[in-house]
């Protein structure tokens, strides 16, 4: 039996002739940059979210570039993240020239532990980057009170927690924006590379309008130095067609998700942990195992795909030697790496298929 991590053309065949005819809708009115599908997606993605706007952009990645170069930071500026997360939201940091500032995580949650923002914080903390990894939001209510306490902003990256809650609310309920991105892998994935912003700001609001656009308003006429950072028309088309199912989809997840919980109970695979303040996503199911790097081979020898997100914490990658950190600054994030392994998890997942996969990781460990 062959499974892989991922497979995304079930549900694409399933809703295959709504796209074409959505993308086609788009391509006949030649307005393939910018126009009303655009529109119509934020519109729809900031009501699902409850926030007042919302700003389609190129990427997640440029979600967070954007955000941080609205709110004016740049040069001498130091933000506080997680060394535990995908790369963007670093390397987001670094190429606004400010310096990225990490805190250890929670090793149930595998999130940002807010216990280990505040001795981060110096005089040059400029926001704050928590990271909803996995699908499972951070505890914002002590991350929001450290922040409103120095006066930081908070960008949330909410890549991977797309439909994620928090106390019953979705992300974006108290910080200055939420950072989404749509890549073909993500709970609502796009055709492409895709993202968007979401704020309650008005004037933040409008500042990323401008920004996306190469910062010019009226056009020609310059302002700020902004990027290129536009969602596809196209795109966008076949969003609106998959938001319609979004909420089908994270109910299998969270099926799917269960069904591994009760397999593997009383078995020495740790299984993804849920805060009861939140709502898991499952964009990824985590398990954490001894042997990880043995197993994972063991899994694709027996044609199963699985992932580490992430081998090597952010601190350590070379590129960012600069910073100064070393092995065994962070101890709970290089454990996680030494040990998480993402599974199968997609909404067409059969039972049949996960009980593969239970098997298989069964007689392994």
């Amino acid at each position: 039996m062959q499974i892989p991590l991922l497979d995304l053309k079930p549900s694409y065949e399933k809703m295959r002739q709504q796209i074409l005819a959505a993308v086609a809708d788009v391509l006949d009115s030649q307005r393939c940059i910018g126009g009303p599908k655009i529109k119509q997606l934020e519109e729809r993605i900031a009501a699902y979210y409850g926030c007042k706007y919302a700003v389609g952009v190129s990427s997640g990645t440029d979600a967070l570039l954007v955000s941080l170069m609205s709110l004016d930071i740049g040069p001498g500026d130091e933000v506080i993240t997680t060394p535990f997360t995908f790369f963007a939201t670093v390397g987001a940091i670094v190429r606004v020239g400010a310096k990225p500032v990490f805190a250890d995580i929670d090793p149930k949650t595998f999130n940002i532990d807010p216990a280990k923002i505040s001795g981060a914080i110096t005089k040059k903390t400029k926001a704050i980057i928590p990271v909803h990894l996995y699908g499972q939001m951070c505890d914002m209510d002590a991350i929001l009170e450290i922040a409103g306490k120095h006066r930081i902003e908070i960008i949330e990256d909410a890549a991977q927690s797309f439909g994620a809650k928090y106390k019953g609310k979705y992300a974006g309920a108290s910080g200055k924006s939420v950072c989404l991105s749509f890549y073909p892998s993500k709970n609502l994935p796009g055709i492409g590379d895709g993202g968007m912003v979401l704020t309650n700001d008005a004037d933040f609001y409008n500042r990323l309008i401008v920004m996306r656009d190469h910062g010019q308003n009226p056009q020609y006429y310059y302002k700020y130095v902004g990027g290129n950072f536009r969602l596809d028309a196209i795109n966008a088309a076949a969003m609106l067609v998959r938001l319609d199912y979004v909420g089908q989809w994270l109910k299998r997840r969270a099926e799917n998700a269960a069904y591994y919980d009760r397999a593997f109970r009383n078995s020495p695979v740790a299984v993804p942990y849920r805060s009861a303040d939140c709502e898991h996503t499952f964009n990824q199911y985590v398990i954490r195992v001894q042997r990880r790097n043995e197993l994972a081979e063991h899994l694709k020898k027996n044609h199963i795909g699985c992932a580490i997100y992430y081998p090597l914490c952010l601190h350590q990658q070379q590129c960012f030697e600069s910073l100064g950190y070393k092995k065994g600054d962070f101890p709970q994030s290089e454990n996680a790496a030494d040990e998480v392994l993402a599974i199968p998890v997609y909404p067409d997942l059969t039972k049949e298929m996960q009980d593969y996969v239970i098997r298989t990781i069964l007689e392994f460990v």
